[in-house]
């Protein structure tokens, strides 16, 4: 008697044919998922058609370890907790990259030009582990490393550097004044000085915010810390502006104010050895200015002493400084974006003279939110017109 042959398909039954083929496919759906488990687990971020996918959960960033090649790479930051969050790409205690208040299930996208090495990203709040990102050798980055020396610069950033030196021996004395107010408990004298001694602090801010570790200790808002006022980490400026206008005291401020002066004496020598570039010059200000805009200006900073408007001026004092320093070389490699940037900056000046009374700025309170959308779609396009500039004189 013939044995069967069960290995030829054609000859099962038609029923049995189909559930064989079923099966089939089950087993090459099943393999697809795994490898594609596999290759998801191996390869992290998923490289998105708008950029590098990292998403913020409470504690952690997903992925908490990325690579990418030197250059111009883009991030698209997934806040996925229940609060305002932020996201810094940190060299060392340097800020190369950051984007601010990302609201609870919102996505910011962040663009850096980044060089090879080693780094950090904030995941969240500042209390939070930091992940880690390589960036590997590529074309770019040797090219920019072939670049000659721009001895064009040199002037500009001598000035600059002179500049940064006498804003923060300002920064200095007038810390030391609010601290010997606060030391002697004299609130009204303490309240008079403080919006004066920010004002060189905001003048110097693309750089002074470069220093990680400074920052958050100097100038830290309490929207993104944990326990907000009462977080310990909580210190610097705002720390001092919660009791003086928002408590009406200065019972706990001495300590706060004595290390204010110590890092504000830290951040002084730091900013005299800053090394320099036009670069970090163009993208610090644009970055600032672009902060402004999408952040500071709509839902404001000093939420106690209600001076932002004051503040908006000395900050854009502060880039407009730098760019004009740099104007006998940017205007003739790039004579249409310098003149943007110029009418810009005129036209934001006049915005906030618009917004001052006789007595000064009102208070932030009082600024209509119509009035802060103007403000920020006018800073808005100021900063798009400063972020074209190192392409346009070669310096990207």
């Amino acid at each position: 008697m013939t044995q069967p042959t069960a290995h030829i398909p054609n000859g099962l039954p038609s029923q049995g044919r189909m559930r064989l083929a079923v099966a089939g496919a089950a087993i090459l759906a099943i393999a697809g998922l795994a490898a594609f488990y596999y290759a998801s687990r191996k390869v992290q971020p998923i490289a998105a058609a708008s950029g590098l996918l990292v998403t913020i959960n409470d504690e952690t960033c997903v992925p908490g370890e990325l690579t990418v090649p030197a250059g111009r790479n883009t991030f698209r930051i997934v806040n996925a907790t229940n609060r305002a969050v932020e996201w810094e790409i940190i060299d060392g205690v340097m800020v190369l990259e950051e984007r601010e208040n990302i609201l609870p299930g919102f996505t910011q996208t962040v663009t850096a030009k980044l060089p090879a090495g080693e780094f950090e990203i904030t995941c969240g709040l500042l209390n939070h582990p930091r992940g880690k990102l390589h960036v590997t050798p590529s074309a770019e980055s040797a090219a920019d490393a072939a670049r000659p020396a721009l001895i064009a610069f040199v002037g500009p950033l001598a000035e600059y550097q002179v500049y940064l030196a006498l804003q923060g021996n300002a920064l200095l004395r007038a810390v030391q004044a609010l601290d010997a107010a606060i030391q002697a408990g004299d609130l009204a004298q303490a309240r008079a000085l403080y919006a004066d001694t920010r004002r060189p602090y905001k003048l110097i801010e693309p750089m002074a915010e470069s220093f990680a570790d400074l920052d958050h200790a100097i100038a830290p808002v309490a929207d993104y810390l944990e326990q907000r006022e009462a977080d310990p980490a909580f210190t610097g400026f705002h720390r001092l502006e919660y009791g003086l206008f928002a408590k009406n005291s200065t019972d706990g401020l001495a300590p706060v104010s004595t290390k204010l002066v110590a890092d504000v004496t830290a951040l002084k020598e730091r900013l005299r050895n800053l090394k320099l570039s036009p670069e970090r010059m163009n993208s610090g200000g644009a970055r600032l200015i672009a902060a402004l805009a999408e952040t500071r200006i709509p839902a404001g900073e000093e939420h106690y002493a209600q001076t932002d408007l004051a503040e908006f001026e000395a900050n854009l004092a502060g880039v407009t400084r730098m760019m004009r320093l740099m104007q006998p070389v940017t205007s003739k490699a790039a004579p249409a974006i310098v003149a943007e940037i110029e009418a810009k900056t005129v036209s934001v000046e006049a915005a906030l003279a618009a917004m001052k009374g006789p007595d000064g700025y009102p208070p932030y309170g009082e600024v209509s939110a119509e009035s802060r959308r103007g403000l920020s779609q006018k800073m808005q396009t100021l900063a798009g017109a400063i972020g074209k500039l190192n392409a346009a004189v070669g310096l990207e």
